[in-house]
């Protein structure tokens, strides 16, 4: 942490000298003679731009109506498919039944305490 207090001490110590060069220059600058007005320089005038040719547009063919084509040839119709004998399968085994009821197990006594005379 002291670390991070000593870096950002150095860096506002060096924005202050860097505004001090700052403010120095600036006061050179303002203590210097005036200078002497610029001269105006003489500005030219652009010829006009052409203006761009009209290139003839082509004509568009007339293309002939939906109703006047000939109509499409008719498909000829498919073959049909001789029928397939279905097979059948032979019934699923029943599934074998889950008892449902756990038998009880029968629990063990504890052993008998040894008897103190």
């Amino acid at each position: 942490m002291a670390s991070f207090s000593c870096f950002a001490l150095a860096f506002v110590m060096a924005l202050s000298f860097a505004s001090i060069d700052v403010g120095i220059a600036a006061r050179h600058l303002l203590q210097l003679p005036q200078l002497p007005p610029m001269p105006t320089l003489p500005t030219t005038t652009l010829p006009p731009l052409p203006s761009i040719p009209n290139l003839p547009q082509p004509s568009i063919p007339v293309l002939p109506r939906p109703g006047a084509l000939p109509p499409l040839p008719t498909m000829p119709g498919l073959p049909t498919l001789p029928s397939v004998p279905r097979a059948t399968l032979p019934p699923l085994p029943s599934m074998p039944t889950i008892p449902t009821a756990i038998p009880s197990i029968p629990f063990l006594s504890p052993p008998p305490s040894p008897s103190t005379p």
